[in-house]
């Protein structure tokens, strides 16, 4: 294997692993704040807007509980808290994880999403 791509694939690893085991670093936060500013900005501000709800404290809110956004069934069917893992399964395929939902866009990779939700972390 070519060492370049055994590095990413290292850097990718620890990024999962660090999402898994709830670590939060400031460079993995930093990968994720540049993920968010480029795909998931443009929909998510501070506060909930019509196209989607704030992203502030998500991570341990109970899903679809936002008084000031306007939930899809699907997500407000759901009976759980946005937990390292919820939030995991929905970014990799919004539509299997809470069907009928309007969220247009996933993030295939593990390692984007681990940064995304080290930076969700700390958004309060």
């Amino acid at each position: 294997m070519d060492g370049a791509v055994l590095e990413l694939n290292m850097k990718r690893a620890a990024l999962i692993l660090a999402v898994i085991l709830g670590a939060s670093s400031p460079a993995i936060a930093a990968d994720g704040a540049k993920i968010f500013t480029l795909q998931c900005k443009t929909c998510h501000q501070a506060k909930s807007t019509l196209m989607g709800p704030s992203l502030v404290g998500v991570s341990g809110r109970k899903i679809g509980s936002l008084s000031d956004f306007s939930f899809s069934t699907g997500l407000k069917a759901k009976s759980q808290t946005w937990t390292d893992l919820a939030l995991d399964q929905f970014l990799a395929s919004p539509n299997k994880f809470a069907p009928g939902g309007r969220m247009p866009a996933a993030l295939p990779s593990a390692a984007d999403r681990a940064a995304v939700i080290s930076y969700l972390k700390t958004l309060k």
